[in-house]
């Protein structure tokens, strides 16, 4: 979607936001890692994207901070952050794992559209 989208010279916002499109792990309170803790993105086993926390351009506490200068930030919102390099598509069927050290992981198949 998102390839379609520059392609045409469109806005990429329907690329990141359709039916079914954000997968949710369970999220603790005060579970937030160390701030260097490693992140990664596998699909199909083979690792895409790797970084860690404070690789991000904001941290979790300025991107909250900023959320609620914007917004009315309530318990059980969820707020978006970018990834780190290594942006690519997925196709149906890709089995996509996402981890943050010190958190369970986050893993689903990639359905058809």
């Amino acid at each position: 979607l998102q390839a379609e989208a520059k392609k045409s010279g469109r806005p990429w916002d329907a690329s990141k936001a359709f039916d079914q499109s954000a997968p949710l792990a369970a999220i603790h309170p005060g579970a937030l890692p160390d701030p260097a803790a490693p992140i990664a993105l596998r699909v199909n086993g083979e690792v895409r994207q790797t970084g860690r926390l404070d690789d991000m351009i904001w941290n979790p506490d300025e991107i909250l901070a900023k959320a609620r200068e914007l917004w009315d930030v309530r318990a059980g919102d969820l707020i978006f952050t970018g990834t780190p390099e290594g942006v690519g598509p997925v196709v149906p069927g890709d089995r996509v794992e996402a981890t943050i050290g010190g958190l369970p992981s986050l893993s689903f198949t990639v359905a058809a559209r």
